[in-house]
């Protein structure tokens, strides 16, 4: 089955070399190409999008500001942000809306499609260098002091598990509880250290000593 993608881009030539390549790949069907943020809104809310890769820098309305308006209408879409170059601000920013992932304009065209069936799968994807620095960006606003003794033993043990990358199933599994139980126990864990998210969780364990 096809990875349907809506690609948004303002630049008419960056868009259609991306539909192109896109084109040349059995595996991937090109669903929609955007001019603009409110054409990627209206194409991802048609639900026929597997993976929206969406420029970060369009003019009027920015793909963060397309990600913020789908966290607020609730419309889930597994979202590639794609940009020339990403402040400090726009990748937390990106992540904490539910990107989940980050590629640059420079990068190459394999590296692009290899991003987008990791985030069809349900993978986060975001190189090094803008993960690192997405860390440093988070650690500096998280309160003084160390919010990791809020969390109970079940909680830090989850976390860690988290760390290493097992999803919700396999650490229901390890730990001989239901699926239901462990998203409990991370929502719980959400609110107790302020994240926003399953990519903020695995950047806060590494720097606090969790992972």
């Amino acid at each position: 089955m096809s990875i349907r993608i809506a690609i948004a881009d303002d630049h008419a030539l960056v868009l259609h070399g991306l539909k192109r390549l896109f084109d040349g790949e059995s595996e991937f069907e090109v669903v929609a190409c955007c001019g603009n943020g409110p054409d990627a809104i209206v194409a991802v809310r048609g639900g026929a999008v597997d993976v929206l890769l969406l420029d970060i820098k369009m003019r009027g309305m920015s793909g963060i500001d397309v990600l913020r308006q789908l966290s607020s209408d609730h419309v889930k879409c597994a979202t590639v942000l794609l940009t020339a170059a990403v402040s400090d601000a726009d990748a937390v920013e990106g992540l904490r809306l539910g990107a989940r992932g980050i590629v640059l304009k420079e990068s190459s065209p394999d590296e692009l499609l290899d991003c987008i069936r990791h985030v069809a799968k349900g993978e986060q994807w975001v190189d090094s260098e803008t993960m690192s620095r997405a860390l440093a960006t988070i650690a500096s606003r998280e309160a003084t002091g160390n919010p990791n003794r809020l969390l109970t033993a079940r909680e830090r043990e989850i976390v860690r598990m988290i760390a290493e990358g097992l999803r919700n199933k396999a650490i229901a599994e390890r730990l001989s509880i239901s699926e239901g139980t462990v998203k409990i126990h991370l929502h719980h864990v959400y609110e107790k250290l302020g994240l926003d998210g399953r990519l903020e969780l695995m950047l806060h364990a590494q720097k606090h000593g969790l992972a």
